[in-house]
């Protein structure tokens, strides 16, 4: 238990003191589900003691959201999310930091019309339109960290014994993100390097288009004009250093958008909107996706690729190592926090301004014409696997090695 609760202490503060890197004076909000009071409230104590003017807590509820997609009247769908948009923009303008804990519920909107959900879902992200995009742009510093419950769990270990359950998720996440560590903050400050190490390197080779083999996978992607390879960790407005996701493993970039041409299929399964997608191809002709299908979720993939014209183009590429410290542990966490951590992944939807040079000053305009995609949504996916190889595509077209067998080859 006093491990536990040292373990525990070490997960709020890294969220604090590095995910959003809170400074003396700023409002913390707090997004977090019901079930996650003894977090919170560790969270709040440790955010006042880095010097926070307020803390702000947003909560949540499995059960409300069921009922709520189930039950609202169709022309009341944006009630909600625009009262929280407003209240987020307030916020914002007092230069507030946005710290989520999430946790996995993949079944929780499993039989409720895919209509009615991917509806809920549109107007959510239309409402807070601007909070999306201040993220898109680094305006701000924010970081999603996940929380374990009783249905994650079960959903994770369904073969373990009950009691033992919530325990060895604890023990995944804190194992994930570095806070069974002896010094976590100095752990992820060593991370963070040698992530930025593999930034500096693509950044440098400037390849022009990624091409990617594996079982169902021949797919090529062109990178975006003045791309820009981005580490795990962000700048803000501010010019605070902040770090979006624990865990992270990634290396990332925008892909032309429509530069994308071939066929791809996923390695793991995607937890949107309260169902589970798996085992989906997605076929791409001249950066859009003009053939789908699933083993799983077919009609909730539909929905989300019908969002709006965005939704059919790749927004993000990131690169993962099939050897790494989440892959390695030989879960899924039907979590795509974890997940597309533990594998090479694209995005679906909307790019990252920061993703190019200069682009967290570029209007739309000039983001399009770099070659970025702009959406209402923004979903990761997974595709990698330890069969997986990816070739680097220099501008006068030779090709280098970049993975071989799921792992870097440089």
């Amino acid at each position: 238990m006093e491990q536990f609760q040292t373990y525990l202490h070490n997960y709020v503060q890294l969220g604090v003191r590095v995910g959003v890197n809170l400074q003396p004076s700023q409002t913390l909000v707090i997004q977090a589900p019901t079930t996650a009071l003894e977090l919170v409230r560790l969270a709040a104590k440790e955010a006042y003691a880095a010097g926070a003017k307020y803390v702000h807590v947003e909560w949540n509820d499995d059960g409300l959201t069921r009922i709520r997609t189930e039950l609202t009247p169709e022309d009341a769908f944006d009630i909600g999310p625009s009262l929280r948009a407003h209240n987020y923009d307030r916020l914002i303008e007092r230069d507030a930091a946005f710290l989520s804990f999430v946790s996995a519920n993949p079944d929780l909107l499993q039989g409720v019309d895919p209509d009615r959900v991917a509806k809920v879902t549109k107007a959510m992200r239309a409402a807070m339109h601007n909070f999306y995009a201040g993220l898109r742009t680094d305006k701000f510093s924010w970081s999603i960290l996940a929380v374990p419950s009783e249905v994650w769990a079960n959903k994770m270990f369904p073969n373990e014994p009950e009691e033992r359950r919530m325990n060895l998720l604890w023990e995944a996440v804190f194992r994930a993100t570095r806070a069974d560590a002896a010094d976590p903050v100095a752990a992820w400050m060593e991370h963070l390097k040698q992530l930025q190490a593999k930034s500096d390197y693509l950044n440098a080779k400037r390849y022009r288009a990624l091409h990617y083999t594996a079982p169902g996978t021949d797919l090529t992607v062109e990178l975006a004009d003045d791309h820009l390879w981005v580490a795990g960790d962000s700048i803000n407005e501010k010019g605070t250093m902040f770090v979006a996701n624990m865990p992270t493993e990634e290396v990332f970039t925008a892909p032309k958008r429509g530069g994308v041409n071939g066929t791809v299929r996923s390695t793991k399964p995607l937890n949107y909107a309260g169902n589970l997608i798996d085992g989906f191809e997605l076929t791409f002709k001249e950066g859009k996706i003009v053939d789908f299908k699933a083993d799983q979720g077919e009609e909730t993939l539909k929905r989300l690729l019908e969002t709006d014209e965005g939704a059919s183009y790749l927004g993000e590429v990131a690169l993962v190592p099939h050897a790494s410290p989440i892959s390695d542990m030989g879960m899924i966490f039907y979590n795509t926090l974890f997940d597309e951590n533990a594998s090479n992944h694209f995005a679906i939807g909307s790019a990252y301004a920061f993703t190019v040079q200069g682009g967290k000053t570029m209007s739309k305009e000039e983001l399009a014409a770099k070659g970025l995609n702009d959406s209402l949504t923004h979903v990761d996916f997974m595709v990698g696997s330890a069969d997986m190889s990816i070739d680097g595509i220099a501008e006068d077209g030779t090709r280098e090695p970049l993975f071989r067998n799921g792992n870097w080859a440089i």
